[in-house]
């Protein structure tokens, strides 16, 4: 059995948020923190501009790390462009302390790959500089040598970097780590990232968040209709392109 999670729940100190209209406090998912229980292994899961990423990033900021990736020593900055969220909301955490960690952010994984040369502590990281290897091969090195057991890892759209057989090797690490009393909060847009069994899904969208079952997610029941008809989606979607592009040249 896994361990207690490190973290337990997140929420949102209202009394401290100065302006409600302001964002990211407009974001309905922000807005719906309430105690929001966190799993060994919780996703966090939604359309672009839902708010998935931007919670991420306070959850980690808040519980020590570099709000451009790395570990809780890191503290590096290239452009500072974290929302204040992190200011304003509160992690429960158990007894537990974990004795590693890491937060990914796919969109700045190379400025974090520039400080592992620049501290020179690329031993940690599998004796290779992560720029000599593909994007896939950095993540995996990173999680094969770095991640830890008993650790808190924070992972945004670690899918970015990985093919769908790897995306498979990441999920065997995953389970892994978690076996050997590590938590993992995780951002993903991947059917496959998203499979990992018992996990908690939070499903971001207008309405806020709610806990969701694997089988009801649109990138799932998308993702499955359209490998199965394939032909159809294409076509339907290719035809709707047609016709908008001849109105657009009202030929």
């Amino acid at each position: 059995m896994p361990d207690r999670p490190f973290l337990l729940n997140v929420s949102l100190k209202r009394e401290q948020v100065v302006d409600p209209s302001a964002y990211p406090f407009v974001v309905p998912a922000v807005r719906a923190l309430d105690a929001l229980p966190l799993a060994s292994v919780t996703y966090f899961v939604g359309e672009n501009g839902s708010g998935k990423s931007t919670l991420l990033e306070a959850i980690a900021v808040a519980a020590g790390f570099n709000a451009e990736g790395g570990t809780s020593n890191f503290s590096f900055s290239t452009r500072a462009t974290e929302s204040p969220l992190h200011r304003c909301i509160r992690l429960a955490r158990s007894d537990r302390r974990p004795r590693t960690g890491f937060f990914l952010r796919a969109e700045s994984f190379y400025n974090v790959a520039s400080e592992i040369d620049r501290l020179d502590v690329g031993d940690s990281y599998g004796g290779r500089s992560l720029h000599e290897m593909s994007h896939g091969e950095s993540f995996l090195a990173l999680m094969q040598h770095r991640f830890g057991s008993s650790g808190l890892d924070i992972l945004d759209e670690p899918e970015a970097a990985l093919s769908p057989a790897r995306q498979l090797a990441f999920l065997r690490r995953l389970h892994d780590l978690v076996q050997q009393g590590s938590q993992f909060l995780i951002a993903t847009h991947s059917p496959i990232v998203l499979a990992y069994p018992g996990a908690t899904i939070y499903r971001l969208d207008e309405d806020g968040l709610a806990k969701t079952a694997y089988e009801s997610l649109e990138h799932v029941t998308l993702t499955r209709d359209f490998l199965n008809h394939r032909e159809r989606f294409v076509g339907r979607l290719l035809d709707e392109e047609g016709e908008d592009r001849h109105r657009t040249d009202g030929s």
